[in-house]
């Protein structure tokens, strides 16, 4: 594909984009996407598919952007770019663990280059933690502790751990809820998204085949109960990003365009 046929096809879509919202047709939750649903793609390949699906806004969560992978700048300045050009606006930078200053400054700087005005994550310790929230309110950013399943004990597996870590913080920080990953801890997710709503800044949509593993089925077709999720959403009047994730090898086009047109019909 040819920088002009991108810029094109890119145009086209953020004007399609933009007569959707002025017609109010994608709803009153804000459906988008977590990027790392495209991982087995290039970054164009990638934005032709969210044009595609008329996807307005992502959450930037590809592995060679998170910390762990030690991306420089250049990497999300093109990101941005092709963002823009496209009219898709990154509202949040998952950042994975930090585990110390240096890879706090990273994150905000990062963040900051991508335009989002939220990082997904979480860190080590509870003063690091305390650190976070004072840096990212300098920064005017919010920060979502995002829970996990893992083989082994994780800090951030339950709503309440969640909420433990929020304790003597401020508003700045809240949580990313992953309804899969509660589903595959064996977590209620109707119950955990309605704990964690007031602190809730972006929700990661995704459905698990059985608890105790990290299987991605079509959400709607899983244990995660996501209509009922969707309508406490609604009921929280929860106006963040509802971002759709789906981890899976190979093509995903197809899956994604189930998901996304399901997501749209809750929202």
């Amino acid at each position: 594909m040819t920088r002009r046929t991108f810029a094109r096809m890119a145009a086209a879509g953020a004007a399609a984009g933009a007569q959707l919202r002025a017609a109010g047709t994608l709803g009153t939750l804000k459906i988008g996407i977590g990027t790392y649903s495209y991982h087995g793609l290039s970054m164009e390949a990638m934005i032709v598919q969210l044009q595609a699906l008329r996807i307005q806004e992502i959450e930037m969560s590809r592995g060679e952007f998170m910390l762990m992978s030690h991306p420089g700048e250049e990497r999300f300045r093109g990101a941005r770019t092709l963002f823009d050009t496209a009219g898709i606006r990154c509202v949040s930078y998952y950042a994975a663990t930090i585990h110390d200053e240096p890879e706090l400054d990273l994150a905000i700087r990062f963040a900051k280059l991508l335009g989002a005005g939220n990082i997904t994550g979480d860190a080590t310790g509870g003063p690091l933690l305390k650190r976070i929230d004072e840096r990212c309110t300098q920064a005017g950013l919010s920060f979502g502790i995002h829970n996990h399943f893992f083989k082994t004990k994780f800090a951030y597996e339950s709503p309440e751990d969640v909420l433990r870590a929020l304790t003597g913080l401020s508003k700045t920080m809240g949580a990313t809820a992953d309804v899969g990953q509660f589903a595959s801890c064996g977590y209620d997710t109707v119950d955990a998204v309605r704990k964690l709503g007031p602190y809730l800044k972006l929700v990661h949509l995704k459905d698990i085949a059985a608890a105790g593993a990290e299987e991605n089925v079509l959400i709607g077709r899983g244990i995660a109960k996501i209509p009922e999720v969707m309508r406490e959403l609604h009921r929280l009047d929860f106006g963040g990003l509802v971002a759709i994730e789906y981890e899976k090898e190979g093509p995903v086009d197809e899956d994604l365009q189930k998901e996304v047109a399901f997501a749209r019909r809750l929202a």
